[in-house]
């Protein structure tokens, strides 16, 4: 999954640029970057490959779901339903905007379920954030036609699921805004760095303006814009764009590795009784990062994750019980610790986040193995780590 096991003399290359002949401020100084514009040509690169018509360079991925929601005009007060299990980030960025986090159940594809979403909404729900999941999407057609009934903002989470797709659209496309992460574990890495990607100008004006002060960036003079909104700084630098720029030129070759690597695992262990696989609803979309398989217990799969590792099976997740991606080891979310009171404290009449009560999640996620997939995997490492799955079983 990790592109930068791809870095090569690409990434060297455009950084080199930026420093030799460029200037690292994504935003003017046109008279010393010699008509270098790194973060302009991936954002270009981007709305390209994913056919979509904005894509706004940021930060990290965070600062993408932070743009994102007030982009879409989601704010103090305002529900938005989120999945219990996620990257803890999905979740801070809600809280952050002054929105209300509600949990929903997922299903099998480990993304919210359209059950677990019509259950969670209130009159006071305003978006859901559907969050693709270690590369492959929930049930869209039955997810996005809930939130045209309710007239909600769909929020796609792509941030783990790029070059992903569903029925041939690109998935962070569907729904009204989508979110990228480009952090140094990504199927694509800038170092660091994010998007937000969407059709709508509103809320492409809106993030490029909200995540830079609230610039306008009309005219070539930043002393001279105008600050039609206020905003924070979630700025991209060009250096960072520039290693985005050579990673993303390398997507398709990234995501025709994870894949044919990914089958390969599966192929060969499909006949492990025990086994059984997380639901695709567009298997050919998958954008393979991971291989996901459940058991048939919480016990059984205990056991297995712990054979996993004693047969050197690396790279393995007991989501379940990991610190940062699953709502229960999430203490400081259940207790709304921070460094300052949160918006969220002001409301009365607020979710009790230390009695949530997400069974199916549960029991989902209880029985779930992920198993990341590398590029720069051999045939022979492929082979004995087939083997090694099947001795962890035996």
């Amino acid at each position: 999954m990790p592109g930068f096991e791809l870095f090569g003399p690409e990434e060297k290359q455009e950084v080199a640029d930026v420093m030799e002949n460029g200037f690292t401020f994504r935003y003017n100084f046109d008279h010393m970057r010699n008509d270098r514009w790194k973060t302009r040509e991936m954002e270009q690169l981007l709305c390209e490959k994913m056919d979509v018509k904005h894509a706004h360079l940021l930060s990290s991925g965070t600062a993408a779901l932070q743009t994102a929601l007030a982009a879409a005009g989601i704010g103090a007060g305002d529900e938005v339903i989120v999945p219990p299990f996620t990257f803890v980030a999905s979740v801070e960025a809600v809280f952050m905007a002054g929105a209300v986090p509600v949990f929903a159940e997922i299903d099998e594809t480990l993304c919210l379920s359209p059950e677990g979403i019509e259950a969670a909404i209130t009159p006071r729900t305003k978006a859901v954030n559907l969050v693709h999941m270690c590369g492959s999407m929930g049930k869209l057609d039955e997810i996005k036609a809930i939130c045209e009934k309710h007239d909600l903002v769909l929020l796609e989470d792509a941030c783990q699921a790029i070059g992903g797709t569903y029925k041939g659209q690109a998935l962070g496309t569907i729904g009204d805004v989508g979110c990228y992460s480009f952090d140094s574990v990504k199927t694509i890495t800038c170092g660091e760095g994010g998007a937000v990607i969407t059709n709508s100008k509103t809320i492409y004006d809106n993030s490029h303006m909200f995540s830079d002060h609230g610039h306008d960036h009309v005219g070539n003079d930043r002393g001279a814009e105008g600050h039609p909104i206020m905003g924070l700084n979630f700025r991209i630098s060009e250096m960072n764009s520039a290693m985005g720029l050579a990673q993303l030129r390398k997507l398709d070759t990234i995501i025709d590795i994870q894949r044919k690597n990914k089958n390969t695992i599966k192929s060969a262990i499909a006949d492990i009784k025990d086994i059984s696989f997380r639901e695709l609803p567009d298997a050919d979309g998958d954008s393979a990062g991971f291989l996901t398989f459940m058991m048939p217990t919480e016990e059984r799969t205990i056991e297995i994750n712990k054979k996993l590792a004693e047969n050197g099976v690396d790279g393995c997740f007991y989501w379940y019980v990991n610190n940062w991606h699953y709502l229960s080891n999430w203490k400081h979310i259940q207790e709304l610790k921070s460094c300052s009171a949160l918006p969220i404290t002001l409301i009365e009449e607020r979710p009790d986040y230390t009695n949530v009560s997400v069974p199916k999640s549960d029991a989902i996620m209880s029985r779930t193995i992920s198993m990341l997939i590398k590029l720069s995997w051999t045939e022979e490492e492929i082979a004995q780590r087939i083997e090694n799955i099947k001795k962890a079983f035996a």
